[in-house]
């Protein structure tokens, strides 16, 4: 019967050889033969995630009117249409907060907590069910008080 069995001199080391044959290797042309017209150069192919002014400006403008438009009756209580008022403030302030959040989803932001788009992670439960309760807990008190005008 044949026994294979290794001796202390047939393993290799954890880390490779122990000695190089002539002392240190080159691993790979030198960075003369790698870039023979000059120095490397970068350059960012793809273009800067921000948010351009004709993105903002409709978005900044709605918000500005809309809250304009829910403070206004709160502040001052103009009678029967305050609460009508508030209520259309809200909703211009409601579809400018969407459409704020639907330009920087374009450009590839994300909500903190978030994987961003297209890493194929699923989120945390956790930060969704935050951010649900806090949008709830905002629409229960604006409509709260947009009925205590009545």
């Amino acid at each position: 019967m044949v026994t294979d069995r290794l001796t202390d001199d047939d393993r290799l080391a954890d880390d490779g050889p122990d000695e190089a044959p002539d002392g240190v290797t080159a691993d790979g042309p030198a960075p003369e033969e790698m870039y023979p017209g000059g120095p490397e150069v970068e350059v960012e192919l793809r273009p800067q995630r921000r948010l351009r002014i004709w993105q903002l400006a409709p978005i900044v403008s709605l918000a500005a009117v809309g809250s304009l438009m829910f403070a206004f009756p709160l502040a001052f209580d103009f009678g029967d249409s305050g609460a009508v008022i508030a209520m259309l403030g809200l909703l211009i302030c409601s579809c400018a907060a969407g459409w704020g959040m639907m330009a920087a989803r374009r450009v590839g932001y994300t909500w903190p907590g978030l994987p961003p788009r297209g890493s194929g992670r699923r989120p945390d439960w956790r930060v969704v069910l935050g951010y649900v309760l806090l949008v709830a807990l905002a629409v229960i008190l604006a409509v709260w008080r947009v009925a205590r005008l009545r």
